[in-house]
């Protein structure tokens, strides 16, 4: 048996992976990184760049729509060309693939290893018959589309964010089952671009919202544009070429409706099962994943850090690139472990209108005592100015302190005013320092100003409640 030796070995060379990889070599230990894949983060090959192509035209394309409120006039119309969107969406992907491929191929050639690991022990890997022997590991294997078994049976007629980017051309329908991320996203834009969609769920929730108020709102503006039921009670099976669906139409009666194609958005699952993490002193949730301490990514007291959408924590990549370079950073000082910059969670859904959560959301803020701050982006002035007047933000402060906790929105520029929110939740504002900063007139942010006013009211009258008990 071949038998190789390091000080920290990676596997997985996607977001998490390349930067634990780039961590320990900048911390002058030798690195060895593993991939028995194709090279290419999930964001450029599958997830955020891809996504964002898709839903490019289609805003494009909706924002034709807004002109007679505007007083313009479009003679004619405009026609999709589903083979030259697609061609697209391929061409621009493939050239982002090609940035991160350029990158691994900078990575001297004794620095990798082509195969699938598989642990021995704390500290060795099989490597398709190739011995690692590792001070530290670091785990960064990603996730993978995961939908109910039966669905096997629908063959090619089911599509993952993994698949669905090869289609050569729009299909006339779709259903998407999961009204997450992945779902919202394409689900809108197909429908934006002349696709037949069905959005259907279960459990009645809406992407990544906690608020009951804010996840009837979406499901409200989003029902308004295409057919949107988050609590379906679907059956599926397949006839022909078609996927056929059983579930209840606007009226509450039962329908069969008959689609091109099953999107399956129903979630991802960690890459782990296949890592032999029986063999190593690693606990493990009921799921098989790694526990782990978030603010080191050490699982345990071991050898083994994870990082990225393994470890089943915040699948973003932002969070991928941090946690890879702080699993890096300890694999390559093991045993002296420390704790890294984590920042303030944040996560945006690019449909339309836009989703933010920022700290947690409404469920975080949960374990304190808080007052909401709210406003509707129904009637405010620069929305409305842009006729994208539609959208709610919920701010949430502390009791007592002011301090900022977090927000949850839908509504316009949701991506910007996420940033914000997440800056002041990271640099621990309260809501009185927060109306202290500028906001310029006439702009959106004018109506966090709004919610920002009314959770201080709020807290003034929670203290004379307090004052006069």
């Amino acid at each position: 048996m071949q038998k190789l030796t390091t000080d920290v070995a990676v596997v997985g060379a996607g977001t998490a992976g390349l930067a634990a990889y780039r961590a320990a070599k900048a911390a002058g230990r030798s690195a060895l990184l593993i991939e028995g894949g194709v090279y290419g983060t999930t964001c450029a090959r599958v997830g955020c760049m891809p996504s964002k192509l898709l839903i490019a035209p289609a805003e494009a394309l909706h924002a034709l729509e807004r002109f007679p409120g505007f007083g313009l006039r479009l003679e004619g119309g405009v026609k999709v060309d589903g083979k030259a969107v697609m061609a697209r969406v391929r061409s621009e992907r493939d050239r982002f693939v090609g940035f991160v491929v350029q990158g691994v191929d900078g990575i001297p050639e004794h620095d990798k290893l082509g195969g699938y690991a598989r642990f021995v022990d704390d500290h060795t890997l099989d490597v398709h018959g190739i011995e690692v022997k590792a001070k530290a590991i670091v785990i960064a294997t990603g996730s993978s589309p995961v939908y109910p078994a039966a669905w096997a049976a629908l063959g090619d007629r089911v599509v993952t964010n993994e698949t669905v980017f090869e289609w050569a051309d729009l299909p006339e329908s779709l259903v998407v089952f999961g009204p997450g991320v992945i779902g919202l996203e394409l689900g809108q834009a197909l429908h934006r671009l002349g696709v037949r969609v069905r959005v259907l769920g279960r459990g009645g929730g809406v992407g990544p919202l906690t608020d009951p108020a804010l996840i009837s709102e979406a499901r409200r503006i989003f029902a308004d544009e295409f057919r949107l039921d988050t609590d379906a009670g679907a059956e599926v099976w397949r006839e022909g070429d078609r996927v056929a669906v059983r579930h209840r139409d606007r009226g509450g009666e039962w329908v069969v409706e008959h689609f091109d194609h099953l999107l399956a958005a129903t979630g991802r699952a960690p890459n782990v099962a296949k890592l032999g993490l029986e063999n190593t002193t690693v606990a493990r949730d009921a799921r098989g994943v790694p526990l782990f301490d978030r603010q080191t990514m050490q699982c345990g007291t071991s050898p083994i850090f994870i990082a990225g959408d393994a470890n089943d924590d915040l699948p973003l990549l932002h969070e991928a690139a941090d946690e890879g370079r702080i699993a890096g950073e300890n694999a390559a000082r093991f045993p002296d472990v420390r704790p890294g910059l984590r920042r303030a969670p944040l996560g945006i859904v690019f449909s339309d209108p836009q989703i933010a959560v920022v700290g947690g959301g409404h469920r975080s803020a949960q374990s304190t005592r808080f007052v909401t701050g709210v406003v509707s982006f129904d009637d405010q002035g620069r929305a409305r100015v842009m006729q994208r007047n539609r959208g709610l933000l919920h701010v949430y402060v502390e009791v007592g302190t002011g301090a900022f906790l977090g927000a949850e929105m839908i509504g316009p520029d949701a991506e910007h005013l996420g940033h914000l929110l997440a800056w002041a939740r990271q640099l621990d504002l309260t809501v009185a320092e927060m109306l202290t900063l500028p906001f310029y007139h006439p702009v959106v942010e004018e109506g966090l100003r709004t919610a920002l006013r009314d959770a201080y009211a709020k807290l003034e009258a929670a203290a004379k409640e307090r004052r006069a008990a």
